[in-house]
């Protein structure tokens, strides 16, 4: 006999949605709606994304026989690469220099934040509005076309929340990234509360409305030709799932990590720069960590905030003491440990921000936005450790040689992960629109 679902009032209906969409993360799962047992890749990324601009003077490319007023207030170190330098404020970066390789001849041709965002998560130039994503982000392409590697997981998370050009514009919010909201580079203990229930809803009424939602689900679906409801009540089950899952929570559970572990990455301080003006440098360090473990866990691309390297005033002040010791704590870290648990070779690991800086010191003793020319680093996959490829000039202010263009990066991105940049959308305009416009793979890297 078949069961008759119960009746509901739209009170009860709109009281069980929010059951779900408390957590942010049905939307979401509908980038999980592929199998992980697709043939596809299963490798990963994390995106170590350094908003604001890296100096290319003051982290991978430094000047140290430029004029003083280009060169600022730092040398270079030799790497444990022979010919290499970096800024000399880096040694544990140095020091493993054989794991990871430089980009020194980046460029392109938009110096505001939010355009360059665009460009470099997408691929394509901005549109009105540079806070507002036209075309989808590589890590909503990666969830549209690759899916999730663990039906427990997301596929595309950002650590903490989303920033200009994070967005998925036309894939739809489905594939919009997974926000941890809380951050673990806060002082106290990291607690994530999207996989917490509320303490006024227990399990058993948790249950209650999910029986609830599956009634109000069957009751709709014969009204619904289409078929759309069964694929809500899908991803909603698949939510519930997410809510329940162990491994959910222990990926996300970076407490458990050892004492030691996290005291490698390092724990959050109490730099304040005393001027207001000056670039607040972000505690990021056990971000790196959290990322680790969401790769380790299944997540196919993790997007780590490192803001804000705007360094116009005060910024070597701001670099001696804010970014550099935390960079050159985490990221060594970061690269170290994955090589140690056998993820390198299937994470690929980008730093880099939306453009460099100027090449002359201003006046206030920083730099201003450059999209002339800058750096990034590049570790794991298929990417050979210990290289610099492309160069800029005597002042660091154009390429010199291999000029690569973001496009060319995102393009490796997704030879790492097996996406294909030659997959065409339909915008909101119904017009088809190619994943990626252009770019070559970087094999010199490889």
């Amino acid at each position: 006999m078949t069961r008759m679902p119960r009746p509901i009032n739209r009170r009860q209906a709109l009281v069980t949605a929010g059951a779900l969409g408390t957590f942010g993360l049905t939307d979401l799962l509908k980038a999980n709606s592929k199998s992980p047992l697709d043939g596809k890749s299963q490798n990963s990324v994390i995106l170590l994304w350094m908003r604001g601009g890296p100096s290319q003077h003051e982290t991978w490319d430094p000047k140290p026989d430029a004029p003083v007023e280009f060169r600022g207030a730092f040398g270079a170190t030799s790497t444990s690469v022979p010919g290499i330098s970096i800024c000399d404020r880096l040694p544990n970066s140095a020091a493993i220099q054989r794991h990871w390789s430089i980009i020194r001849s980046l460029y392109h041709d938009n110096a505001g934040h939010s355009a360059g965002d665009q460009i470099v998560f997408t691929g394509y130039p901005p549109g009105p509005s540079p806070d507002v994503n036209v075309h989808p982000s590589c890590g909503s392409v990666v969830s549209e076309q690759l899916g999730h590697l663990s039906p427990e997981l997301p596929s595309y998370v950002m650590v903490p929340r989303q920033v200009p050009g994070t967005d998925s514009a036309y894939l739809g919010a489905a594939h919009k990234p997974f926000e941890t909201i809380s951050d673990p580079a806060t002082p106290g203990a990291f607690k994530m509360q999207n996989f917490t229930l509320q303490e006024s809803i227990s399990n058993q009424r948790f249950r209650d409305r999910r029986a609830l939602l599956r009634d109000f689900d069957t009751m709709q679906r014969g009204l619904d030709s289409s078929g759309q409801m069964d694929s809500i009540s899908t991803f909603q089950q698949r939510a519930y799932s997410i809510l329940t899952s162990d491994k959910a929570r222990q990926a996300f559970d970076i407490e458990s990590e050892s004492t030691e572990v996290r005291e490698q990455y390092g724990f959050v301080d109490t730099y304040n720069p005393m001027d207001p003006r000056r670039c607040s440098a972000s505690a990021f360090n056990q971000r790196f960590l959290l990322a680790r473990r969401l790769v380790e866990a299944g997540v196919r691309l993790v997007t780590v905030d490192c803001r804000w390297w705007d360094t116009h005033v005060e910024g070597i002040d701001s670099m001696v003491n804010g970014f550099l010791p935390r960079w050159d704590q985490a990221y060594p870290a970061l690269i170290k440990d994955l090589a140690d648990r056998g993820l390198l070779q299937s994470t690929l690991v980008l730093a880099w921000g939306e453009f460099g800086r100027t090449p002359r010191v201003n006046k206030d003793r920083g730099r201003d936005h450059y999209p002339n020319v800058f750096s990034a680093a590049i570790a794991g996959g298929k990417i050979s450790g210990g290289q610099a490829l492309g160069s800029s000039d005597a002042k660091g202010a154009f390429p010199k040689d291999t000029p690569i263009q973001p496009q060319d990066v995102l393009a490796t991105v997704y030879d790492h992960l097996g996406v294909d940049p030659h997959k065409e959308y339909l915008d909101h305009a119904g017009r088809p629109i190619r994943t990626l416009p252009y770019g070559r793979v970087l094999s010199e890297l490889m």
